[in-house]
């Protein structure tokens, strides 16, 4: 019997040691951090899980949405009208952005000066062009100078763009700021009174097309950024963000909120009174924010990515562990899901303008809608987009 205990346990010390072993040195590249040999996880301060909100909606009412445009827009992250109140315009995974006219879309314009008609035709899935995103261009956040009619862009590749009312290819204002590239350029928003452009850089490190290991790093090299269109001049106004995402500027235009996606929070930047160029913590999310947006009242709609989990915010605070993890045998699918708590479901959240929380739509059986990047309030209608999706929806 004794003899017997001392063999497993040696096998069990050998099984450990071999684990040890593969785990430091991930032999044979299955793991999602295998091509990214700088790989890094970086600690995430999170507030205490017993003083996160656990808001929900029960009533699922984000089931009772219409999908709109099934299979004619892939990907549509952000949804944007134009002065005159036509559209949506949104940017789509082939790098055009589209143009809905009440009958018909067409495209309005596009970033890349490289496009190819064969390398960036448009494919069956939201994710069908991520491999060629770097040559067609990928536009995400969209907004429209309401004085000039101007579209402003935020291409994951191309930086900070604007074109004309005429549309065409966009004129790319930002590709760096400080010497150093953008790599993720992401959100934005217009000051309406200055021009103004304020807009995000996700990760200096990580590209859109790298996404789940920005994501799985918690990288801290994201950036806020203005840029002014009478001096032609960007700047930098917040460094050493955590994956910074959705921006949007309050109605009185004395402060912006940006979304903090690892720590899930929205963070208010002041412009501002007595606390300009100050930040703090305007609201704790009961998830992982995208994109933001502020209604006529002044309130801001946050579309969730995911709701929090045990298991993302344990692993957020022990970066080691988390590394360990990830050089596993284990397909990068099967992370990701563990992270965003099993399945994608779509969670929308208004905030006053004081950073209270108003209401909470959800579908959290994904039967309708699985996800959203962004919401825009509009005639009483919220209207969805979703990098992830191939259809809008309006609820």
């Amino acid at each position: 019997m004794t003899g017997g205990v001392g063999i497993t346990t040696y096998a069990v010390a050998l099984a450990m040691i071999g684990l040890a072993i593969y785990v430091s040195t991930d032999p044979f590249h299955y793991s999602p951090i295998a091509d990214f040999p700088n790989f890094k996880s970086h600690r995430i301060d999170f507030p205490p899980w017993s003083q996160l909100p656990v808001a929900k909606d029960h009533e699922n009412r984000l089931q009772r949405s219409e999908i709109k445009f099934l299979n004619q827009v892939q990907g549509p992250e952000s949804l944007a009208f134009d002065p005159q109140g036509k559209g949506p315009y949104t940017g789509v995974a082939d790098g055009r952005i589209m143009f809905w006219d009440g009958q018909q879309w067409s495209e309005f314009a596009h970033t890349s000066p490289n496009r190819s008609e064969e390398l960036c035709k448009p494919g069956p899935t939201p994710m069908s062009n991520i491999k060629n995103e770097h040559i067609c261009g990928r536009p995400l956040g969209l907004r429209f100078d309401k004085r000039t009619g101007d579209l402003y862009i935020a291409d994951a590749y191309f930086g900070l763009l604007v074109v004309g009312p005429e549309g065409g290819l966009a004129t790319r204002l930002v590709s760096e700021v400080d010497g150093v590239p953008l790599r993720f350029t992401n959100d934005l928003d217009i000051d309406k009174e200055q021009g103004i452009v304020y807009f995000t850089d996700s990760s200096s490190v990580y590209q859109r097309r790298n996404f789940v290991q920005l994501v799985f790093s918690s990288d801290t090299s994201g950036r806020i950024l203005k840029y002014n269109p009478q001096t032609k001049e960007a700047s930098l106004i917040l460094s050493n963000v955590q994956f910074p995402n959705g921006l949007s500027l309050s109605k009185d235009g004395s402060f912006f909120v940006f979304s903090d996606s690892c720590v899930g929070s929205l963070k208010r930047h002041w412009l501002k009174g007595p606390k300009a160029g100050t930040t703090d913590i305007f609201a704790v999310l009961p998830g992982h924010p995208d994109n933001v947006r502020t209604n006529e009242k002044g309130e801001f709609w946050v579309a969730l990515h995911c709701r929090r989990n045990l298991y993302s915010h344990f692993l957020g605070l022990y970066p080691g562990l988390r590394t360990a993890i990830l050089k596993l045998p284990i397909p990068t699918k099967y992370h990701y899901l563990a992270q965003i708590g099993g399945r994608l479901h779509a969670v929308l959240v208004k905030y006053s303008p004081d950073g209270e929380l108003v209401e909470i739509l959800e579908d959290s059986e994904g039967k309708v809608i699985r996800a959203v990047s962004e919401v825009e309030e509009r005639d009483g209608k919220l209207w969805m987009g979703s990098v992830l999706m191939p259809f809008m929806a309006v609820y």
